[in-house]
């Protein structure tokens, strides 16, 4: 599922509100998540999972073309966590489709 397809179902499911209005709030919800990351806060949606940063320390990587050794310099990286809820409900979808 992409935004925009999220936008529409939530949409959809809430005649009450105007499409415009449901874009905004999605992308309010977008935005406060990515802003508190950026801030180094951790994120959490209870039933769903948790958002945090991860910090990748520098290190020497090799180029596959060329074999060289290359410096990769730190970085942050986001990380999802999922819930127990969440985990729960797709491991019995899971098993439904499977069985």
């Amino acid at each position: 599922m992409i935004k925009s397809e999220l936008i529409a179902r939530l949409a959809e499911r809430n005649p009450h509100l105007y499409q415009r209005d449901v874009e905004r709030i999605v992308s309010t919800v977008f935005e406060e998540i990515s802003a508190a990351l950026a801030r180094g806060d951790r994120v959490e949606l209870r039933g769903f999972g948790a958002f945090s940063v991860k910090r990748r320390p520098a290190r020497i990587g090799r180029n596959p073309r060329t074999g060289a050794t290359v410096q990769v310099a730190e970085k942050c990286v986001p990380f999802f966590k999922t819930g127990k809820e969440l985990r729960e409900r797709l491991n019995t979808d899971l098993s439904a489709r499977l069985g």
